[in-house]
């Protein structure tokens, strides 16, 4: 027994020297050994170059850091332990209230349930109504109110409206003599008014089936089908100045005039203020047929973000603005002007890829675009087997701004659209109120073609054209294609027609059409090319003439 006590004695008295040691290092290292680590501080820092004197300094302080740093977390570590044990008795109140909170949400709950099942007995059901998108996961129908309460509640509810036109008729006698047509026709009224409810709440497309119930019994104006172009293009630059006071230049107004019987694709450029959207939109005002502005975000990427899209789950179609003015523009025999603002945010050949292919195509017959891939009962009237058609009397605006938030516009959209620049303010001036004008865009079409056929461009204008492209053949490398061309044959006459000139709308066409080009070339090795370019132009078209496209090389000229 002694040789186990001396065994035990020896072990333990071991261990209590080992944990001895380890705190008296642990005092010596971080507290004790400061006057030695000092005296060695002190012996070496004198003998030191500055770059020593600065690390060894450096080093003494990382060394003091480290027990500051155990001391804080320590004395934090037991003033959070001595508020938790402080606030015992209120973290126990807390639990309390939550409790009693929780009790409060499921009563609540249960009373939502007894309101719903109120509801269920009021439409004459014994079911309980289920949750309608559980049917869309499964079935390949509409969710109607038959297919919800199995029947029972479509009868109840027509009951319902009855009882309640009925209730509404006698209340109606009670408060005082009232009419025996209206009290004969109001179960008709109210009948037809809940089966138009009922076509939309069953629809997947609820805003065009809305439009289909707008245009049902609408009254058309009387259409002026006598006005010719220069008294349209006066007419609306009077409207915009007294009706909305915006004022606009005569020449702005032809180049959109003429831009839109060149392209069914707009595009307004320009320093911010100067009347980029709001032309398109005093325009449409003109013409009592408002424009639907669409304001374009940086996240679009695909056709979807315009056109919207088909919901698998609530078998609906997410539809949007640019849709439904889509679709009500084949109601409406006016024309009809659907503005993207700001539309350089994204990329324009991203999200409008499918209408600039559609708008190519040589067809208006083929202007459809898919929207869903089989038809339903109850789709709206002018959808052709889930295919919307895209109505000729359709124009689509863009504004666009050129700045570091916005992408370059491509020679892709470019070449299929009309740039419109407005760079400039056109001064205010008086005059007498001027009222809209009712004009269908079949009129405005034949307007167009009027003006081909009464100011075809000259053939003298055609040969210096044909020697302009020759010279930037073969100096620039730099052609168009017939797009342009056909674009120039639609626009000159046009611009001629609304009071401007033959050369003034070439000189316009070559600037904003051709030589834009130069944007995509390194204009740099060709600067001095540009010089001789402007010189030819003045020799062919004269020095007078021409002074867009002149002033159009002088500034991509300095910008080398």
């Amino acid at each position: 027994m002694s040789s186990f006590l001396k065994f035990a004695y020896e072990l333990l008295s071991q261990v209590v020297y080992n944990i001895v040691s380890w705190l008296v290092a642990f005092l010596n290292l971080f507290i004790t050994g400061w006057v030695q680590y000092f005296l060695i501080f002190k012996t070496y820092f004198f003998s030191f170059g500055i770059p020593q004197k600065i690390l060894s300094i450096l080093l003494m302080i990382l060394l003091f850091a480290i027990p500051v740093t155990i001391l804080i977390l320590l004395v934090r570590k037991a003033i959070m332990h001595h508020q938790l044990k402080a606030d015992k008795t209120d973290n126990a109140a807390l639990y309390k209230e939550i409790g009693r909170l929780n009790k409060q949400v499921l009563s609540l709950m249960d009373e939502k349930n007894s309101i719903l099942a109120l509801k269920v007995n009021a439409m004459g059901g014994t079911k309980r109504i289920p949750y309608v998108g559980a049917s869309a996961l499964t079935d390949d129908v509409i969710p109607t109110l038959d297919n919800v309460t199995g029947g029972a509640g479509a009868a109840s509810g027509v009951s319902g409206v009855a009882a309640t036109v009925e209730g509404a008729s006698s209340e109606a006698m009670s408060a005082g003599p009232v009419s025996q047509a209206v009290l004969d026709h109001a179960p008709v009224v109210k009948a037809v008014v809940t089966e138009q409810k009922d076509k939309v709440l069953t629809s997947r497309f609820p805003k065009l089936t809305l439009v289909d119930q707008e245009y049902a019994d609408y009254q058309y104006p009387v259409y002026d089908d006598e006005v010719t172009l220069e008294e349209f293009v006066n007419r609306y630059r009077l409207y915009a100045a007294s009706q909305l006071g915006l004022y606009y230049t005569p020449e702005i107004i032809r180049r959109f005039v003429a831009g839109m019987a060149s392209s069914k694709l707009l595009i307004l450029e320009g320093i911010s203020g100067t009347g980029k959207t709001s032309l398109p939109y005093s325009f449409s005002r003109y013409l009592n047929n408002p424009a639907t502005i669409v304001s374009i975000q940086p996240s679009y990427r695909d056709r979807t973000e315009i056109l919207g899209y088909f919901n698998e789950f609530s078998k609906r179609f997410n539809e949007t603005e640019f849709l439904r003015a889509l679709y009500e523009a084949n109601y409406r025999p006016d024309p009809t002007l659907i503005v993207l603002d700001e539309m350089n945010l994204a990329r324009i050949e991203y999200y409008f890829a499918e209408m600039l292919s559609v708008l190519e195509m040589p067809s208006k017959d083929e202007w459809v675009l898919d929207l869903v891939p089989t038809a339903w009962d109850g789709d709206p009237k002018l959808l052709d087997a889930g295919k919307i058609h895209v109505a000729d009397s359709t124009w689509f605006i863009g504004t666009a701004n050129n700045d570091d938030s916005t992408f370059t516009i491509t020679d892709k959209v470019y070449d299929r659209a009309m740039p419109i620049e407005l760079n400039e303010r056109a001064d205010a001036f008086e005059c007498d109120p001027q009222p809209g004008c009712d004009v269908t865009a079949e009129h405005l079409q034949y307007m167009f073609q009027r003006a081909k056929v009464e100011h075809p461009i000259s053939d003298e204008m055609l040969d210096n054209l044909q020697k302009l492209d020759q010279y930037l053949q073969t100096r620039f490398k730099l052609a168009f294609g017939n797009r342009i061309m056909k674009q120039m044959y639609d626009f000159i006459p046009v611009y001629v027609a609304c009071g401007g000139t033959e050369l003034g709308a070439m000189d316009y066409i070559i600037a904003r059409k051709v030589l834009k080009k130069f944007e995509s070339m390194n204009v740099s090795f060709v600067r001095d090319e540009i010089t001789g370019l402007i010189n030819y132009i003045e020799k062919t078209f004269g020095k007078a003439g021409m002074e867009d496209s002149k002033a159009y090389l002088h500034r991509i000229q300095n910008l080398y």
